[in-house]
């Protein structure tokens, strides 16, 4: 199980980039609460991104 990203982490990644900013945010704080959990969740479990990913080059479709 993934932890919930620490408010410090949260809040560096709210500060939005420029497509971000030009795209608009209604809720930076909770659009950055789940790309991280999002983000976390992949880096625990990276057999199962890879299974998922259609980016992974050895990726195993069968």
């Amino acid at each position: 199980m993934v932890e919930h990203p620490d408010e410090s982490r949260i809040d560096s990644r709210a500060n939005l980039g420029p497509e971000e900013l030009a795209a608009g945010s209604d809720d930076p704080h909770r659009q950055a609460e789940i790309i991280l959990e999002d983000s976390d969740a992949r880096v625990a479990d990276p057999e199962q991104t890879k299974h998922d990913s259609s980016q992974t080059p050895d990726r195993d479709d069968h």
